[in-house]
């Protein structure tokens, strides 16, 4: 894999199921370096596979569909002449589409009243004079109040904050009338769903008089008509979000976090399934064990359960959660990472991805998955061989190490991933196949503070992130470094983020190991990140400890034990690593006569390496083999 063949990496939507489970209908995007942006359109395909995938729009970028319970109509997004995405709403039996919605700042992912008649929705409400109609430079000043004012790929969100919307009756004539705004007041509201009898939303917010200095979400309840006076469902102690009726209306089902007495411990939470009274008449109860494993992405209500996805020793497993709570049933596991999936009419579909593949939609039965499509192109990917190590204490680390052809021995590039809790897994991964196409082994681990693999694994770098990360790490490389096809005398290390952070503290830490290293978008300075980053404020305290050990934790401390050569990668739009954290780590090796270089991207966020402009995507790959070509 070269860096332009990211044109050739998909990416598959959540499939939505007609009613009767016999179609299926999904969104397939790609990279596009002609028009530098990602292009897309709705395919679908009969579930019993006596067909292939057939293209179903011709949108520049379509999105998010949905089907609505009648399987009349298929509403989804897409850009409208500003870029901005509205919700249209297509003929299932075909026809052309219709625009729905006409918000300023776009509409968020529709969901469909029980009657089929209206659609949910959130969209962003602009303050007046304020990014319409106006350039940036010229709007009026903003008045900050509260520490949450601002999110990474976003931006300022105190002057736009995010409202729940009822579109007028879906009509088929193709005119859209006036939507009805159901919330009000300085919140920002998401995830929305219909009661049954279409007499309520539900919906995810912080509503309440402490939001700005914890974590605290609550599921909340309304009438879908203006004016409507919220009713909070669950308790105020939780992070929750998701919710979801029972098919009597009785009962919420929901994702969510404990986050501690003090309400802002997020460090380690082992994400679970949740269920409460919807009247609230009794506190939430957990359906999912505490220890994990760790759930992740929507929840789906179905006849004997709640489906679910739940990360896995570096896998994400298709669950169902018993009503009743307990260990959860896999229905799709392994060595696959499950991306979304949907269930309807008696049928089952999921996309999963696994090593070879960005993704595949499968149906689901009880004899395994049956797979529906196979848009996979491009170079055929390099295998990723498990491993698992031991760190100092005996400690069990789980990992993977990708080879390039030849024989070897192979210079070695160590990969470090953010989060810290996230972590690397069965899936194709451009990052190690660019790296290893062009040479060099790739290495790459889940430490203690990595999700996936328990509670107690997620906080065991709690006050110590720097040192306990870098023992599990710096064993895994060993383990590796075991196997005579690696050349331990030409060893990179990289990583982005939480892993920028890791690059850093390892290169002051062992930089005798290194010929050269990359940190991009990393927290270096614990400090300025409190105050700079849009999480700063919530952030440090539960995972580093108090501000009097920010110092000794922070990798800008031991800058000036960095022996390696050094390139810095940001992007100057990052507000969640800011661009000051890079800048500072140049100034203080630059300034010392030490081999640095910094790279910095316009316009870009956090997620460059993700979903940054493609061009943008390929130049950074460059940028890397350059660097390791010159030091590998």
């Amino acid at each position: 894999m070269k860096p332009a063949d990211i044109v050739h990496l998909h990416s598959l939507s959540a499939p939505t199921l007609s009613p009767d489970g016999r179609r299926a209908v999904f969104a397939v995007t790609r990279p596009d370096l002609e028009e530098d942006a990602y292009l897309g359109s709705l395919w679908s395909v009969p579930t019993d596979g006596s067909a292939p995938p057939a293209r179903l729009t011709r949108g520049a970028r379509d999105s998010g569909p949905v089907f609505s319970p009648d399987g009349r109509w298929i509403a989804f997004l897409r850009p409208d002449e500003d870029g901005r995405a509205q919700i249209h709403v297509l003929p299932a039996d075909g026809g052309e589409p219709w625009k729905v919605t006409s918000h300023p700042l776009g509409a968020g992912a529709p969901c469909w009243s029980p009657d089929s008649g209206r659609l949910a929705y959130t969209a962003r409400v602009p303050e007046p004079g304020r990014y319409v109609d106006v350039e940036p430079g010229k709007e009026p000043p903003r008045r900050i109040t509260q520490l949450k004012y601002r999110l990474d790929g976003l931006g300022f969100t105190n002057d736009r904050r995010s409202h729940v919307f009822v579109s007028a009756p879906v009509d088929a004539s193709g005119e859209a009338g006036e939507p009805v705004r159901v919330t009000g007041g300085d919140f920002e509201h998401a995830d929305v769903a219909w009661r049954p009898d279409g007499s309520e939303l539900l919906f995810a917010a912080s509503r309440h008089g402490t939001r700005d200095t914890d974590l605290v979400q609550d599921v909340w309840a309304c009438a879908p008509e203006e004016g409507a006076l919220p009713r909070r469902v669950t308790a105020g102690d939780l992070d929750a979000w998701g919710g979801r009726f029972s098919g009597d209306g009785s009962t919420v089902f929901f994702s969510g976090d404990e986050i501690g007495p003090g309400l802002d411990d997020f460090v380690g939470q082992t994400t679970g399934v949740w269920s409460v009274p919807a009247d609230a008449s009794a506190a939430p109860t957990r359906l999912t064990p505490g220890e994990g494993p760790r759930m992740t992405g929507p929840l789906l209500v179905v006849a004997d359960g709640v489906l679910g996805l739940a990360e896995n020793r570096g896998a994400v497993d298709l669950v169902l959660v018993p009503f009743g709570g307990g260990v959860p049933r896999v229905l799709v596991g392994d060595k696959v990472q499950v991306q979304s999936f949907d269930s309807a009419g008696g049928v089952t579909v999921a996309v999963v991805a696994d090593g070879r593949s960005s993704g595949e939609l499968v149906v689901v039965s009880g004899d395994g998955v049956r797979r529906l499509t196979g848009f996979a192109r491009g170079p055929a990917p390099l295998p990723m061989a498990e491993l698992t190590a031991h760190a100092p204490d005996g400690y069990p680390v789980h990992g993977w190490v990708t080879l390039p052809e030849g024989e070897g021995p192979h210079p070695v590039v160590l990969m470090v991933h953010g989060g810290p809790f996230a972590s690397y897994g069965h899936q194709l991964f451009d990052e190690t196949q660019v790296y290893a196409a062009a040479g060099y082994a790739v290495v790459m681990c889940n430490p203690r503070g990595s999700s996936g693999y328990g509670h107690e694994h997620g906080r065991a770098i709690i006050g110590a992130v720097g040192e306990v990360s870098a023992g599990d790490v710096m064993a895994f490389l060993d383990a590796a470094l075991e196997d005579g096809r690696l050349d331990s005398s030409r060893v990179g290390v990289m990583g982005g983020s939480h892993g920028g952070f890791m690059t850093t503290w390892i290169a002051a830490h062992h930089g005798g190991r290194f010929r050269a290293a990359i940190s991009e978008r990393a927290v270096n300075s614990i400090d300025s990140f409190h105050g700079s980053s849009d999480i700063g404020p919530l952030f440090p305290r539960p995972l580093y400890g108090p501000p009097e050990v920010w110092a000794g934790e922070s990798p800008l401390t031991y800058a000036d034990r960095i022996g390696a050569p050094f390139l810095i990668i940001h992007s100057e739009e990052d507000w969640r690593c800011p661009v000051e954290q890079a800048q500072r780590l140049f100034a203080a090796l630059k300034l010392r006569g030490h081999e640095v270089e910094m790279l910095l991207f316009p316009g870009e966020g956090h997620e460059l390496s993700r979903s940054g402009l493609p061009s943008h995507r390929v130049a950074r790959f460059e940028a890397v083999l350059d660097w390791w070509r010159r030091h590998l």
